[in-house]
């Protein structure tokens, strides 16, 4: 089970968008996903239209005159995706826990005793650097920091790591950061400048995809759903789509059973890439885009991803692409600055699920 939470002081930045959308990606991926609220603005739980007597604050306080465990509160929301809701009586639990001993892991504790089966819990942390923002990270070993391209968000960007090497040493636990570039703006020349500071800085601990600016995340929100049963042909819905899809790719597989024979082991597998490598053709994917900054290709044979992986390399206005690819048949798009596209050079086409085309490719097998 992975925990993540969801963190930045600072408002406005699309951290409880992040918070829903991403939890409703990752379940429509087939990741049963429980959404924690640990925000007293409550703004999770409003954002699904979810009304809840019990509250986090039940779980966490130990005076409350309602005291719940974790399953007890739990609502479901949609089809693998399950909400513990907030309200604003959690505002009072720092004062609460002011004096107590242990009290930075109050929501450890819960979660380390929580039988739920969930892959992933995700946790909406308030919008400040207090004690339930230092409960979320002390209980997850991930977190996701949403920024938007703008200089204030990377001045408390820097903040929020403070806190982050803080727990590490005072607490002696360890949490892994990843930066996710929100609210970008890709008609804004001064978006892409910012966004350059970002890669430069953070180039070890930044996510690939990025959430462009779309009115309808607020629109769902407004409606209390999330974006995929909003509209999820929308650009936001793609965007936190292929966000699930990138934090999918970093799940640790399944340790093997030991073998008797390692090294038998070794050759086999030698064996087999050698069998694979032979198998498969060299193809040059392109596009002229001339004026374009930045240039990606995605599509079913990187997951969708896009990252330094996918990112395309400029030849005299032309973005090129060299991809070794097996036999079968490949769905794809172009990223030309944050616009997604299909291969205008290519007839073969597809529709996808959001109701746009993708081209596509296929691979004849060598013989």
């Amino acid at each position: 089970m992975r925990i993540i939470s969801i963190a930045n002081q600072k408002g406005g930045c699309g951290k409880t968008t992040t918070a829903i959308n991403l939890a409703a990606s990752l379940a429509v991926n087939n990741r049963k996903v429980l959404l924690i609220d640990l925000d007293p603005q409550a703004h999770a739980t409003l954002g699904l239209n979810i009304a809840s007597d019990l509250s986090i604050y039940n779980v966490l306080s130990k005076i409350t005159h309602k005291r719940a465990r974790l399953q007890d509160i739990i609502k479901n929301v949609d089809v693998n995706f399950d909400l513990a809701a907030s309200s604003i009586v959690l505002s009072t639990l720092e004062q609460e826990l002011a004096g107590e001993i242990g009290r930075e892991s109050r929501l450890w504790d819960v979660l380390n005793s929580f039988k739920g089966n969930y892959d992933y819990i995700l946790i909406d942390c308030p919008p400040n650097l207090g004690i339930l923002t230092i409960n979320a990270l002390r209980s997850a070993n991930e977190v996701v920091v949403p920024v938007e391209a703008s200089r204030f968000s990377l001045e408390g960007l820097g903040q929020l790591v403070e806190i982050i090497n803080l727990v590490r040493d005072r607490l002696g636990h360890n949490v892994n950061y990843k930066v996710l570039v929100t609210n970008f703006d890709s008609r804004l020349r001064h978006s892409f400048k910012i966004l350059e500071r970002i890669r430069t800085t953070f180039k070890d601990n930044l996510l690939g995809t990025m959430v462009h600016v779309n009115v309808k995340l607020k629109e769902a929100q407004s409606q209390g759903r999330h974006i995929l049963a909003y509209d999820k042909y929308c650009r936001g819905a793609k965007d936190y789509f292929s966000l699930s899809r990138e934090i999918i790719t970093q799940e640790k597989p399944v340790s093997a059973p030991a073998v008797a024979r390692p090294e038998l082991v070794v050759k086999k597998m030698q064996e087999i890439l050698k069998e694979e490598l032979s198998g498969l053709s060299e193809i040059v994917f392109s596009i002229a885009a001339p004026q374009a900054r930045e240039v990606y290709l995605a599509g079913d044979f990187n997951n969708w991803r896009l990252d330094n992986s996918s990112r395309m390399q400029q030849d005299n206005g032309s973005w090129k692409k060299k991809i070794d690819l097996a036999a079968g048949k490949y769905r794809y798009r172009f990223v030309v600055d944050g616009n997604w596209i299909e291969d205008s050079n290519n007839p073969h086409r597809q529709i996808n699920p959001y109701g746009e085309m993708d081209s596509l490719i296929e691979i004849i097998g060598k013989k």
